[in-house]
């Protein structure tokens, strides 16, 4: 059940992304860290859409590892744009939120995958 949920966030936060960053462009002059944050930001549900068909379980925890720390980039990314008034601090918090969410997720599978290895 988690993986579903943990896929269904790091799809739709990517979705989010990648319509945040595209606003960005067209209304608000966007410049280079655009792409940083829309590499990291998709990058998360790739990885973890990518460990479901993980070759072992070090290959499945490899893939969770790398999607944490795209979390973090984007993280990262998102504080910058916000505090440069890229984007609104209500935009910020609800994609701060979900990604959030997303890396409670991936810590505890990560954890438990790791337990049960």
């Amino acid at each position: 059940m988690k993986e579903n949920k943990l896929v269904d966030l790091s799809k739709q936060f990517a979705v989010d992304i990648v319509n945040l960053c595209s606003d960005i462009k067209e209304n608000r002059k966007g410049n280079v860290l655009l792409n940083q944050l829309l590499r990291s930001g998709t990058s998360i549900g790739a990885n973890i859409h990518e460990a479901n068909y993980a070759a072992s379980k070090a290959d499945f925890i490899n893939k969770f590892q790398i999607a944490l720390k795209e979390c973090y980039e984007s993280d990262y990314w998102l504080g910058l744009f916000m505090e440069t008034k890229m984007i609104k601090e209500e935009e910020y918090t609800e994609l701060y939120d979900k990604c959030s969410k997303i890396r409670k997720l991936l810590i505890a599978s990560i954890n438990t995958a790791k337990q049960t290895q």
